[in-house]
Order: structure tokens, then C-alpha cells, then sequence
């Protein structure tokens, strides 16, 4: 696993909302988000780290080999890179995003399991 990934602290932790990736509000705006990093373009923009991110989640995987690991099937993260994840993620993309993933032939799937978001 690539330490880059992994959150440096346990304060300020965010979860991607597209990916669920778990890092620090510094990691994302330094390195941007391993997965996501060609659609949201959170690199050097703290503004969009707020706005692609959510300091509100539930569960932390730490994913280690997700080619094998069932549990990334099952929390469709097992294309993702090494690092740790969300297993709930609450909150939505903006309409802006999801309208250019739609564009690009993605299918958005919002992570948040909260029972106000069903």
C-alpha cells in the first residue's frame, strides 16, 4: 500500500464522494483523490476538496488487495487504488458533476446509506 494514500492523521479526515477514498483535507489538496482525481480535479483547490468530500462517514476499510478482496466487490471499490475507504459516505455530488459523469458514460451511485438519503 502506497503511504500516500493512507490518512496521515485522524483529524480532518474526508471521504471522496464519488470513490469513498478516506485522506486528510492537506492530502487531498496536495495529491488530489488517486481515483477521482480526472473528474473532480480537487488538486491545489481547497474549495473543490469541500465540495467533493465529506467530513461525514461511517466504517473505515483499509484495502490492501482489492483485485481479491470480497469486500471490495461488494463496496465496488475493488478497481480503486490501495488506501483506506469509507464504507458509508454521507452527502451527494453536485448536479454539475453528476451530469458530466453521466456525459462520460459513468453511472453515479451515490455512497451515502444513511436511511434520509433512500
Amino acid at each position: 500500500m502506497s503511504l500516500e494514500t493512507l490518512p496521515k492523521e485522524l483529524r480532518h479526515l474526508r471521504a471522496c464522494l464519488l470513490c469513498s477514498l478516506v485522506k486528510t483535507v492537506d492530502q487531498f489538496e496536495m495529491d488530489g483523490c488517486e481515483n477521482c482525481e480526472d473528474i473532480l480535479h480537487i488538486k491545489n483547490n481547497r474549495d473543490s476538496v469541500y465540495d467533493y468530500t465529506s467530513a461525514n462517514f461511517d466504517g473505515i476499510i483499509a484495502l490492501t488487495s482489492p483485485e481479491d478482496s470480497w469486500v471490495a466487490k461488494w463496496q465496488r471499490i475493488d478497481k480503486f487504488t490501495k488506501g483506506c475507504y469509507a464504507v458509508s459516505v454521507s452527502g451527494k455530488l453536485p448536479n454539475g458533476i453528476i451530469r458530466e459523469l453521466k456525459s462520460r458514460g459513468y453511472f453515479y451511485k451515490s455512497r451515502d446509506t444513511s436511511s434520509t438519503n433512500k
